[in-house]
């Protein structure tokens, strides 16, 4: 299908050789004349189209294969792929391991995804993804007392939530943030060590999220949801007034 691609308009034309090479999938999978399976042109012929070295388009490529756009396979050349979006998560990940700064923006993404996809799971959820809120609501009150367990059955109470809501972009979204979500889980449940009341709260909470899933009313949903996310705040802004207080 792909053998007689030709470029008719790249944008940036004068940039660099990554940019040209990046630019032209990009543009060409946007325009859907590009699919995944379909292989591209012999890389002399990409390279002279694009205005391009082949060491650079190589290295360009091999850059895209680490994405999952592309697959250079031995004796057949070049393969689009369906990317990989678990790699968002790994992307995420390093790009703010060493700016913490940065973790209240991504934490207030969180918010917005979850409160719109709280609102579709109380429109869409299935019977199955009632049975599966069940059980991480029931995990998170077998797990109260153990830090690690227990941020991992927060955790999945949430992403039971997203994926109820039936959105995939909003569910790649949350995956692609799952790392880090995973440490602001862990860090809530510390709290607990200075709030034994919030061990009650957590339960309680996320009982009232369930509850407004199953009553299938959206807009209850999402205010539940934007309390539940308000009162861990408070209860982390609490503890910070704490240490401060303690180390003056």
């Amino acid at each position: 299908m792909t053998a007689d691609l030709e470029i008719t308009r790249l944008r940036e034309s004068g940039g660099k050789g990554f940019e040209k090479v990046f630019a032209f999938l990009r543009e060409r999978l946007l325009a859907g004349s590009l699919r995944p399976g379909d292989r591209l042109i012999p890389e002399r012929d990409l390279a002279a189209q694009l205005g391009v070295s082949r060491p650079i388009l190589r290295e360009a490529l091999r850059a895209l294969t680490v994405l999952g756009v592309v697959e250079i396979r031995d004796r057949v050349g070049t393969i689009v792929r369906r990317p990989d979006l678990s790699v968002l998560n790994d992307f995420f990940t390093f790009a703010f391991a060493q700016q913490s700064e940065v973790i209240d923006d991504v934490m207030q993404a969180r918010i917005a995804i979850e409160c719109q996809a709280v609102r579709l799971a109380a429109e869409r959820a299935t019977v199955s993804d009632f049975e599966k809120l069940q059980l991480a609501l029931t995990r998170i009150a077998e797990t109260i007392d153990d830090a690690d367990a227990g941020s991992a059955a927060d955790f999945k109470f949430h992403r039971a939530v997203v994926t109820a809501g039936k959105s995939e972009t909003l569910i790649v979204l949350h995956d692609s943030m799952s790392g880090i979500l995973m440490r602001s889980h862990r860090t809530r449940r510390e709290l607990l060590q200075v709030f034994d009341t919030m061990k009650t709260y957590l339960i309680e909470d996320h009982r009232r999220i369930f509850d407004a899933i199953v009553g299938r009313d959206p807009e209850h949903a999402e205010k539940v949801m934007r309390e539940h996310f308000a009162i861990g705040d408070d209860f982390r802004r609490r503890a910070a007034i704490g240490k401060t207080q303690s180390a003056s």
